[in-house]
């Protein structure tokens, strides 16, 4: 079991380093007077580079049959090149920084989801007893990096980034390769995963619903500021979102029954459009605030679900490559749009008409998953 306390441990303080990539680049942009809308570029080229990124390093790590020594090495290099990020302060090295780091930084996350999911089947843990770690290392991280941000000015996250980056390398010397699965890699079976209308109509479900949610994580900030709040209110908010995300991992097994993986994703859908739709209407930023409280019926629910609704199409050998296919959706394609629409829609019409916008598409894709859980009851398999 030191194996699942080390990797606990490293869950806490690798998505910790994931608050400051995620949460805080756009306030740290637009703190270097970057527009909305060049931020939304500059994010959507970067989630470009990492469609092509996430799935070159996922399917590395299944050729070779490693996921610790492919993140011992990405880790490495993005704590150098983020060190760098947040020294910059011209148009230029920042797009190359962030560029960068969607090349290295961001295929790390489906490699430790995958990592986390097999330790949590080899020692029979709940998946989500260890990933609620770091969600929590995410809340903790997110309230320091706010006050941080507020008492010691922007450029103290390139220090923040270099110390966690330091301890995430570390914990990860600590941890086991997990066992690779003894069947030889097939190209035929990925193809016929990618070629199923079940995974196809799945797919397309998570991208679509991905979109609004990579909205809020890319422009809440930049919300809440235009509310009147601050960086360190900015770092409260991603603590709620992130602590509530801790309880319902922690629970998520409790809701998210084989077979019914689709009926929680149209409730974590139907959750999102709710939130979005009073995050609309506030004009208090700290109201907004505790409105991310509803960041566990709708985040963890719909990221759990299709983690474990993946699992059951993808072939054993493809594990990590299969997850990465969820990240780059997740965390690529769903970014170019939201990115690059929600930058130029909230630089237009304001943040209140985008997150109204949000919860129409939200519930938009509530309706498609009830009409794909629909069909597959007819027996059409989608």
């Amino acid at each position: 079991m030191r194996q699942v306390l080390f990797l606990r441990a490293y869950n806490y303080f690798y998505f910790s380093l994931f608050a400051l990539f995620l949460s805080f680049l756009p306030i740290y942009l637009a703190e270097r007077d970057i527009s909305a809308t060049n931020i939304g570029l500059m994010l959507g080229l970067g989630s470009l580079i990492g469609v092509v990124s996430q799935p070159l390093w996922g399917m590395i790590s299944d050729k070779y049959k490693v996921i610790k020594k492919v993140l011992l090495l990405l880790i490495t290099v993005s704590v150098v090149i983020g060190g760098l990020l947040y020294r910059s302060t011209e148009l230029v090295p920042l797009f190359v920084g962030i560029s960068l780091m969607y090349f290295f930084f961001m295929p790390t996350d489906p490699l430790v989801e995958s990592f986390n999911y097999r330790v949590s089947l080899q020692y029979k843990v709940n998946f989500g007893s260890i990933r609620m770690f770091g969600a929590l290392g995410f809340a903790m991280a997110s309230s320091i990096i706010g006050y941080a941000g507020k008492h010691y000015g922007i450029g103290s996250l390139a220090v923040l980034f270099l110390v966690y980056g330091v301890i995430t390398l570390l914990l990860c010397s600590l941890l086991a390769e997990v066992p690779a699965t003894a069947k030889p890699i097939a190209l035929r079976e990925i193809g016929l995963f990618f070629r199923s209308k079940q995974t196809l109509w799945f797919l397309g479900l998570v991208l679509f619903l991905a979109v609004p949610h990579r909205m809020n994580d890319n422009y809440i900030g930049l919300y809440i500021k235009s509310l009147g709040g601050d960086v360190q209110l900015v770092g409260q908010a991603w603590t709620v979102m992130t602590i509530i995300e801790v309880v319902f991992f922690a629970i998520s097994h409790y809701f998210i029954k084989p077979g019914k993986e689709l009926a929680v994703i149209a409730v974590a859908a139907s959750c999102y459009a709710l939130r979005f739709a009073l995050s609309a209407v506030v004009a208090d930023p700290a109201a907004l605030m505790w409105l991310q409280l509803l960041q566990g019926v709708s985040f963890v629910l719909f990221y759990a679900a299709s983690t474990q609704y993946l699992y059951k199409l993808v072939p054993e050998e493809w594990k990590a490559t299969g997850q990465t296919v969820l990240a780059v959706l997740l965390f690529g394609v769903s970014s170019i749009i939201s990115a690059t629409a929600g930058g130029w829609f909230i630089d237009q019409y304001g943040g209140a008409k985008l997150y109204g916008a949000m919860a129409v598409w939200s519930f938009a894709a509530m309706l498609l998953c009830l009409f794909i859980m629909l069909k597959q009851r007819k027996g059409d398999p989608a």
